[in-house]
């Protein structure tokens, strides 16, 4: 099969298509042939050295998400049938024409959208779908901060948000970010670039801050994020683009009784990967049906312009996501 190869750790010329052996499945996997994958943050850390890939998952192939058809079923496995189509997130090595997933793991793709749209979810929907009801527990009606409301994980929790009825405020650092991000729900637009963004979160709410905030930047956010909270609010840490370290007012933690909280999918065990491949397809996969949800693709490349989507996304001028297809 062909796949992308870290050849060694460094910039975008580092990565090397390369033939190597088709995997087979084993017991209750399946083999998924790749029509598409998309470009997340982790590749590019990955490439660099700096976020190897979990134990048992080829280190040298990238790539956490897929969407393609069943191409063979191991021992045991009974849920799918060669042909069928499915996405999914794993812990590496989705930049392959072939990749072996648990077949519980595996999540079926609607019709309504094509390869390269499927693509576009696995990673940022389950992350959104994740942080926003499991992580932050936001119930109908209940006002959110997005930060990098603009990126592939924030379009995506923006629509979902919304579909669930809540208030949603976003933040990015470009207006025309803000603009497009309207076109998908966005009820408040904040340009972190421009102005303070929780003086702006506290004029929006009249002075009676949020619910929760899903920080996809961490860093110098994180202060702000616990300002505008309300009493009994909730904070969660998806990224950190924005730096690692924040400091924080513990007195003001404690008078609001807030929680905050980190998060990440690549490192859990097989178990909360399928549980949540599971709610996600009850939850969320009846709205990509119905077209009330959609990925958002900023650009499709092939698999042979990996290097130029890596050196798109180091620029963080995307909007949504940058997807891959041989």
């Amino acid at each position: 099969m062909k796949a992308i190869v870290i050849s060694r750790p460094g910039g975008p010329e580092v990565l090397e298509q390369r033939e190597l052996p088709t995997p087979e499945p084993g017991a209750g996997e399946i083999r998924v042939r790749v029509r598409a994958s998309a470009l997340n943050r982790a590749d590019l850390l990955q490439r660099l050295g700096r976020y190897p890939a979990p134990a048992g998952v080829p280190q040298e192939i990238p790539g956490l998400e897929y969407a393609g058809e069943v191409d063979a079923v191991g021992p045991g496995a009974g849920l799918w049938a060669v042909g069928n189509r499915v996405m999914g997130i794993v812990g590496g090595a989705a930049h392959a024409e072939f990749v072996v997933v648990h077949e519980r793991e595996a999540i079926h793709v609607p019709q309504n959208l094509s390869w390269e749209e499927a693509a576009a979810v696995p990673e940022a929907f389950l992350t959104a779908y994740d942080a926003l009801f499991t992580r932050l527990e936001l119930g109908m009606g209940e006002p959110v901060v997005i930060h990098a409301v603009g990126s592939g994980v924030g379009t995506a929790a923006l629509q979902l948000a919304r579909a669930a009825g809540a208030l949603v405020l976003g933040t990015a650092r470009t207006a025309a970010k803000l603009a497009r991000a309207r076109e998908l729900g966005l009820d408040v637009a904040i340009d972190a670039s421009q102005e303070d963004w929780p003086a702006a979160v506290e004029r929006a709410t009249d002075g009676a801050g949020v619910q929760a905030v899903l920080n996809l930047v961490g860093g110098r956010y994180l202060p702000g994020d616990l300002r505008v909270l309300r009493t009994g609010g909730r904070v969660v840490v998806v990224g950190t683009m924005a730096g690692h370290l924040a400091e924080l007012d513990l007195g003001l933690l404690m008078r609001k009784r807030a929680r905050v909280e980190g998060t990440v999918l690549r490192s859990r065990p097989l178990e909360e990967k399928i549980a949540l491949a599971r709610a996600f397809s009850a939850g969320a996969l009846p709205l990509f049906s119905a077209g009330r949800i959609r990925p958002v693709v900023d650009r499709v490349y092939s698999f042979g312009e990996l290097a130029e989507a890596h050196r798109q996304l180091e620029t963080n001028e995307s909007f949504g996501k940058l997807v891959l297809a041989w």
